[in-house]
């Protein structure tokens, strides 16, 4: 690093300084850097939030308007079924509720040399997409007075996935458990006699429609893959996701590799990780509808969000309920409910917030929120 740069060690951030030390202009003078160097700390001050500044409520209105004039709109992949990706307003509220299950969980998954520059490209995505039984047939058909179940197998589609007939026999006989009375198979189907009682036709076709969900091949969760180029390299992108089953791959590059799915992240790497993840995908959505908003409201909103250490939406059940005042409680959503459980234990609001003085007409406590000293003047006498 430069040593001009290196002096503001200490009062900028290493990872500023880095990025302009990579930036200087090649040949420059000492007296330029010295200009750089000055311009860069002045414009790091005046970047910095003034002590007492109300940052939660400029947050809230800098995230907030914008996101009023979203688009409830669903962005698709061209020419992949199912292949849709949430997105505007649906998508900023799934991940600020911390949803548990979100309407389309992807994957980007990063490979490793060679196959990052395309070897076995289609090869690999195969392997790991999820295949059920129903898509290594052409059909099935019944025999309702021998209850028997004839399966007609998609030859090609066995070759591509590596498949015999006997692993078929097996994965239908742990799948469908206690069902089979007997198993036979032929170059290209499979027969299976059920076991049923005579007037109960039903089990027929009730095992029929089991054995069309077996999972047979690939990592659970995963419905789709799409190889695509970024860039010099290739990756695959995913509908569904396995964080877990995917690092166990040895060709996946884990550090590049990421998922939607901001639980899952919390789950598999922990409170850090899903806490960038948070200000990533909040910002990706924020930026696909061509809208302004500060990265530090986003990051202020990631932190309330994970500061006890556990990934928490801002829900009644999440944020909302620690908060210490009865009636910025009773604010947000079921207020009846929180009245009563705190009269029921005589709580105390001592009214300190916004919101609560709002709730009562009277003036808000507002303004840098530092203390001050307040002293009484004396009165001149007229």
């Amino acid at each position: 690093m430069n040593p001009t740069l290196k002096k503001l060690i200490g009062k900028i951030p290493e990872n500023i300084l880095e990025e302009a030390n990579s930036l200087l202009p090649k040949g420059a003078s000492a007296s330029k850097i010295q200009k750089i160097a000055d311009k860069l700390l002045e414009e790091y001050d005046y970047a910095k939030v003034a002590a007492g500044e109300s940052v939660g409520i400029v947050s809230a209105e800098s995230i907030g308007e914008p996101g009023t004039q979203m688009t409830l709109n669903t962005f698709h992949f061209a020419g992949v079924a199912e292949m849709n990706v949430t997105m505007g307003l649906p998508r900023i509220i799934e991940i600020l509720d911390c949803r548990k299950k979100i309407k389309t969980p992807m994957m980007e998954i990063y490979l490793k040399s060679p196959y990052n520059k395309g070897k076995d490209i289609r090869k690999l995505a195969l392997s790991i997409k999820e295949t059920v039984f129903e898509e290594v047939t052409k059909e099935f058909l019944i025999n309702i007075v021998e209850s028997k179940v004839e399966i007609k197998l998609n030859k090609e589609r066995l070759k591509e996935l590596g498949l015999t007939l006997n692993n078929l026999i097996t994965i239908i006989k742990k799948g469908a458990k206690g069902q089979i009375q007997n198993i036979k198979g032929d170059s290209d189907k499979i027969t299976v006699k059920v076991k049923s009682k005579e007037e109960n036709l039903n089990e027929v076709y009730k095992f029929k429609e089991k054995v069309r969900k077996v999972f047979v091949k690939g990592i659970k969760g995963i419905k789709q893959v799409l190889p695509v180029k970024r860039g010099e390299e290739f990756i695959i992108i995913t509908a569904g996701t396995n964080l877990k089953k995917i690092f166990e791959l040895n060709w996946v590059d884990k550090e590049k590799t990421i998922s939607n799915d901001v639980i899952e992240i919390y789950d598999t790497l922990g409170i850090e990780a899903a806490r960038q993840a948070l200000i990533n995908e909040v910002y990706k959505v924020i930026e696909a509808q061509g809208l302004n908003v500060d990265i530090r409201h986003i990051m202020l909103t990631a932190d309330t969000m994970c500061t006890s250490g556990v990934m928490k939406g801002i829900t009644r059940y999440g944020v909302v309920s620690e908060k210490s005042s009865v009636l910025a409680r009773a604010s947000f959503e079921t207020p009846i409910k929180h009245i009563i459980n705190a009269a029921l234990i005589g709580e105390k609001d001592e009214l300190n917030s916004v919101i609560e003085n709002v709730m009562l007409n009277q003036a808000v406590p507002i303004g840098t929120g530092l203390p001050g000293l307040v002293t009484k003047e004396k009165e001149s006498k007229k």
